[in-house]
């Protein structure tokens, strides 16, 4: 991977390059980056900064911000702001080390990397049905939170929380709260099939009985609780967004632990 340079102060979001300096030499030939005459390929392994070939994403995503709420009037969609969208591994980075560090964003604050076209909200259409794994880090400072959200991000969009027919994760958050950091993991089921079934051939659990569905997120739950580097003491729980919304709470009972 890339070498990271964060730095040494936030960037503003609006300035944020989508490509290192140099990353402009190639042209797209039927999606597959082409190289120019007598130019040898340089990738963002070899150089960070003057790559000319970049490596895509099996899914485009885009990176949301929920900034810290002035008063009690504030309206979550006004909290809530779409950032950037990318598609490419080196995008990924140009962005990632021109944002402000998770350990380093105000009390009540939130990042949110989602699948391109959904909305981190319980309300969108492609979430409705769906749940989420959690954990809570009560110690913030045992915990390396930025290597930890690093980890997830790069487990979210490198496709190795699901297998690639499983069609759940919808994306990944971080919670910046007083007493505790909190990373999520949002699925499009519960486990059960959603009426109507969905696009794709396992979209919405089509396809699936109740206990292939809950086998599934089981699976995404283990994953997701390897990639936190969690002890086996400790678990990860899921609960369904309904449940959520009924208790008025981001901690409903949860319906399974992994």
């Amino acid at each position: 991977m890339a070498t990271l340079q964060m730095p040494k102060s936030p960037v503003p979001l609006d300035t944020i390059p989508i490509s290192p300096d140099g990353g402009s030499g190639t042209t797209e030939m039927n999606g597959e980056p082409e190289k120019m005459p007598n130019e040898q390929i340089v990738t963002v392994f070899d150089d960070p900064e003057h790559f000319n070939v970049k490596h895509p994403l099996a899914n485009n995503w885009t990176l949301w911000f929920t900034k810290p709420p002035s008063g009690k009037g504030d309206n979550w969609n006004e909290l809530l702001k779409e950032v950037i969208s990318f598609d490419s591994v080196e995008d990924f980075w140009g962005i990632y080390n021109n944002i402000t560090s998770t350990s380093q964003l105000a009390l009540k604050s939130d990042y949110h990397l989602f699948k391109t076209g959904v909305r981190p909200e319980w309300e969108d259409p492609q979430n409705k049905h769906g749940g989420k794994w959690a954990y809570q880090f009560k110690e913030k400072k045992a915990v390396d939170i930025d290597h930890a959200w690093l980890d997830v991000m790069l487990g979210a969009i490198g496709e190795t929380l699901e297998d690639e027919d499983d069609g759940e994760v919808m994306g990944v958050v971080v919670n910046v709260r007083k007493g505790f950091y909190r990373i999520g993991l949002w699925t499009r089921t519960v486990g059960k099939p959603i009426p109507g079934g969905g696009e794709g051939s396992h979209a919405g659990g089509k396809g699936r009985s109740t206990e292939e569905g809950k086998a599934i997120l089981m699976k995404i739950g283990k994953n997701f609780k390897k990639t936190l580097q969690l002890k086996d003491s400790e678990q990860v729980e899921f609960s369904g967004h309904t449940d959520s919304a009924h208790a008025g709470s981001t901690r409903a009972k949860a319906k399974f632990v992994a």
